[in-house]
């Protein structure tokens, strides 16, 4: 059954006549009612264009954090192959909100990390909804360092609302894994590419994507706090999230003119979730892009490249 967002009610009503129509005529043979579906059919594609041409950055918001969508996993699966995933920190544990390891794309060896949210209940609490300990990052910078040993370009895939603020997390040095794992992002002389899958949210999504090319998808996010931990801050009401996700500018279209976001990632009308393998296909087509543009990049290039990107940031725009 399709999950539908709340400004999808209307679109919902019509798929779902058109679904009892095709029902009806499946239980009696007799029935010829396929013009009438055909017709809801033509009036759902209607109203979904219309939805999806007014997006505001709220409802941006919603289909980036849609249970439907494509995750990391999905991505892994899909795009990589002799995928060879690496646990643990070396330290204290295996953190499954962050998944690595060693795989292939388009045939060359890559580093792949990224945050997994998990797809129904179990395997959300399991991956503990793509928020990542301490442990993770750390598991992502000793990936980060075997990239780097073994001159492998490193693909990181962001996907969560935040790095975990539980008290364990803290006491095991969140914010120091956090301001590690974004300096060995800085330090490497590989190609690191980061394409935002869904949400990008604050430090948590920073440490993966502090790379040389940044990618986001059409309706993901990216956003130093989420839209309702703005209201609750500035207004003291989480309900105005609305206007605070008006005055983040969290839209991969608004960051791409602030020069955050290098590339915007078109995807299916409705939605990433709406034609995955459409979606998984331009994906692979801008990583496959990024990476080539710094195929024979040398390693000090590489990092003043980077660098040069992050103290730029923000400079393109701000007039907008």
């Amino acid at each position: 059954m399709t999950h539908y967002l709340d400004f999808e009610k209307p679109l919902a009503e019509i798929e779902g006549k058109a679904e009892e129509l095709r029902a009806m005529a499946r239980q009696n043979e007799d029935m010829d009612i396929e013009d009438e579906a055909k017709a809801l059919d033509r009036k759902a594609e209607q109203l979904l264009n219309e939805l999806y041409q007014t997006l505001t950055p709220w409802r941006k918001c919603q289909i980036a954090r849609h249970p439907e969508r494509p995750h990391c996993q999905d991505y892994i699966d899909a795009l990589f192959t002799e995928f060879t995933p690496l646990a643990g920190d070396r330290n204290f544990a295996d953190d499954h909100a962050v998944l690595g390891g060693l795989a292939r794309f388009n045939d060359t060896p890559v580093i792949v990390i990224g945050h997994e949210k998990g797809n129904d209940t179990k395997s959300r609490i399991e991956r503990n909804f793509g928020m990542a300990r301490p442990e993770g990052y750390r598991k992502a910078i000793r990936l980060m360092e075997m990239a780097d040993k073994f001159g492998l370009p490193v693909v990181t895939l962001v996907d969560t609302p935040g790095a975990y603020p539980g008290k364990g997390a803290e006491e095991r040095g969140q914010s120091e894994a956090i301001a590690r794992c974004t300096e060995k992002c800085l330090q490497l002389g590989v190609p690191l590419v980061s394409v935002i899958i869904g949400e990008g949210g604050s430090g948590g999504a920073v440490a993966f994507a502090t790379a040389n090319r940044v990618a986001m998808l059409e309706h993901s996010v990216y956003s130093v706090i989420s839209p309702e931990g703005c209201a609750s801050i500035l207004w003291k009401d989480a309900e105005k999230m609305r206007e605070a996700a008006e005055a983040l500018r969290l839209t991969a279209q608004d960051l791409n003119k602030l020069g955050v976001c290098d590339h915007v990632i078109a995807e299916p009308v409705g939605g990433a979730h709406r034609d995955r393998v459409a979606t998984i296909e331009a994906v692979k087509n801008a990583i496959s892009g990024m990476l080539a543009d710094m195929a024979n990049a040398k390693p000090k290039a590489l990092i003043q490249d980077r660098r040069k990107k992050f103290l730029d940031m923000g400079s393109k725009g701000l007039a907008a």
